[in-house]
């Protein structure tokens, strides 16, 4: 699959008729006769191939007159997996749109945040996804509103402004042309009597679609054994932690299911559910394309086998990259479990107070800025570990180093190699789990070397690199079924 996929009128159209649900969130089938837009796996009859069009974002669909299908609900579709390998303007740009920049700055603020004009963003938005930046958070908008109606029992006038709408009135009309039904209908279309009052005021469970397979044995294993007490916990099959929001704080748990993740979410402010909604896919690796990935490193030999033992493994990423950058210094040559109590200290000592009437959480992890002032001296690590932490927290304060969803993965690199105490091993594991870089690549690291001699591979860094460039542009993914032959916490699926 590739960009620009919904051009290959003969390959959407097979896989519309095969109601394949791996193309879901690639393109989205628009219907001329009806007026409706659907995913590729929707489960009415497939419309004549003279009927259909096809758009590469519901933005698009809807900007083009298209109203969302009732029966399968495009709009609840995992996102384009397309994002994922890519750190160009584009890329760049709508990650951003998803974490609510053009709601919260407007398009100015996001070009201001990529370092290009309006214009230019607005045209390549357009050429790629066939609708601009006001288009894609308005889609993101009304995605939230249903979402609001239909499982919580907020007020609309409440579910207007916490999608992230100026006035009642823009709420009413963008989901009447979008779902062709007024926000009270759409509750009234629900089975049964309206949505359960939430057992706390802010609280949503809500279902996290993704493409299968999906194996959570390695990635909320790795979650939970690295958890920082206070930010983080296992608790009933679930994976809990604090979150820092735009708007104010958070709780969610995550539960994996064999279908979708249940994510229960606590708010302190409702403006926030679509940001906290983005961040968790995004630390589970939920749009990412399985299938892609695993053909690509089923087609070594010596890899196969590990991906046939458990296919659909995804990469553990972050809902901070600041922090995970942090942690990633407090981690260089210690144990996790030393990782864990050094972050730990600092928790106690700098983060934010929060209340977890369910759990056992108790902080925000602490911001650069809070961190700017602590005294050297405090840190129980060696010398020049001290400086590296102090130096990168300093670079993260003043807004030298900035990371985030919008960062370019070269550039960060370089800036981060630059600094005291980054080597290649650091640099790459926040490249693949904070950047969200599928490339990612750890030949230094030790887990990965000794599976590398396990299985036959070379294992000296320049000679794996060199085999390692069959991977691409899946690396990061190789390096989880690499570690997943160690006995290790990290790959086991807490009890």
């Amino acid at each position: 699959m590739s960009n620009g996929m919904h051009l290959d009128t003969e390959r959407c159209a097979r896989a519309v008729r095969s109601k394949d649900a791996r193309f879901d969130g690639w393109f989205f089938t628009a219907v001329t006769t009806t007026g409706i837009y659907c995913r590729p796996s929707c489960p009415v009859v497939p419309p004549k191939p003279q009927n259909m069009v096809f758009h590469p974002s519901a933005a698009a669909c809807q900007q083009a007159g298209f109203r969302a299908c009732k029966r399968c609900r495009p709009d609840t579709s995992p996102g384009s997996p397309e994002w994922n390998h890519r750190a160009d303007l584009v890329a760049r740009a709508l990650r951003l749109v998803d974490d609510g920049v053009v709601d919260r700055e407007g398009v100015t603020g996001l070009a201001a945040r990529l370092g290009y004009s309006t214009r230019q963003i607005e045209r390549q938005l357009l050429a790629e996804l066939g609708a601009g930046p006001l288009a894609l958070a308005r889609a993101r908008r009304a995605r939230t509103a249903r979402l609001l109606v239909e499982t919580t029992r907020l007020p609309m006038a409440e579910i207007a402004f916490a999608a992230g709408f100026s006035s009642i009135r823009a709420f009413n009309d963008t989901v009447r042309e979008v779902f062709a039904l007024p926000p009270s209908a759409l509750r009234a279309r629900l089975p049964g009597r309206p949505p359960a009052a939430a057992p706390a005021p802010g609280t949503l469970n809500l279902r996290l679609p993704f493409r299968a397979p999906l194996h959570p044995d390695n990635l909320f294993g790795h979650l939970a054994a690295t958890a920082v007490p206070g930010v983080e916990e296992w608790r009933d099959g679930a994976y809990r932690r604090t979150l820092r929001l735009p708007y104010g704080h958070g709780i969610v748990a995550l539960t994996p299911m064999p279908d979708h993740v249940a994510c229960r979410l606590a708010l302190g402010d409702p403006r926030d559910l679509p940001v906290a909604v983005s961040r968790c896919r995004r630390l589970l690796d939920l749009d990412a394309d399985p299938v892609a990935v695993d053909d690509r490193l089923r087609a070594d030999p010596l890899l196969a086998p590990l991906v046939d033992k458990a296919p659909g493994r995804r990469v553990p990423r972050t809902v901070d990259e600041a922090e995970f950058a942090l942690r990633a210094v407090l981690g260089q040559q210690v144990s996790t479990a030393a990782a864990r109590t050094h972050a730990a200290r600092l928790v106690t000592a700098h983060g934010d107070r929060v209340d977890d009437p369910e759990g056992g959480l108790t902080h925000l992890f602490p911001t650069p800025a809070a961190l700017a002032s602590l005294d050297p001296a405090s840190l129980a690590l060696p010398r020049s570990r001290r400086t590296t932490f102090t130096t990168v927290v300093a670079e993260l304060a003043g807004e030298r180093l900035h990371l985030g969803v919008e960062s370019d993965w070269t550039e960060v690199r370089q800036r981060l190699l630059a600094l005291p105490g980054f080597g290649p091993w650091t640099v790459e594991v926040i490249a693949m789990r904070a950047l969200g870089d599928p490339d990612a690549f750890l030949p230094t690291d030790l887990g990965i070397r000794h599976a590398a001699r396990d299985l036959g591979l070379p294992s000296t860094p320049a000679a794996l690199t060199a085999r390692a460039a069959a991977w691409r542009p899946w690396r990061a993914y190789a390096v989880q079924y690499l570690w997943a032959t160690a006995d290790h916490p990290v790959n086991v699926l807490p009890a």
